[in-house]
């Protein structure tokens, strides 16, 4: 159930406590695929939740881009990015680069709380790829 699967966490600033949130109700199933996150993100998901996650580089500074060189290289099976659709991005051809690499790849994509219930749900039947 979930486990050898991979997903990879990314939250923009203004929904971060979004994330937060929402990777608390969902602790237990979180529990049970291997996580990924860009830095700050990962950061705030192991200190206030005490999940076991492997934390990248900062999105502007190259997190984004190392999420999308693993969806590339098939080590990540779904990402979540909650988007902040209010603010301006200064990074945002890296956004738009992981997201088209989600996209491109076939990988199941989350932008909200509601889809990312409904990828982790999926994730957590679904027996892990050989």
């Amino acid at each position: 159930m979930g486990a050898g699967k991979r997903l990879g966490l990314v939250a923009h600033d203004g929904k971060k406590g979004d994330m937060v949130g929402w990777a608390s109700q969902h602790k237990e199933r979180l529990a049970k695929v291997h996580l990924y996150a860009t830095g700050t993100t990962g950061g705030l998901l192991r200190d206030q939740l005490g999940l076991k996650i492997e934390s990248l580089k900062s999105g502007p500074l190259g997190g984004d881009a190392q999420l999308g060189a693993m969806i590339a290289s098939k080590q990540l099976d779904a990402l979540v990015f909650f988007i902040d659709p209010l603010a301006a991005l200064p990074h945002d051809v890296d956004v738009k680069s992981l997201l088209r690499l989600a996209v491109l790849y076939d990988i199941p994509l989350a932008i909200n709380q509601a889809s990312a219930a409904a990828v982790l749900d999926a994730m957590c039947e679904a027996p892990a790829a050989a």
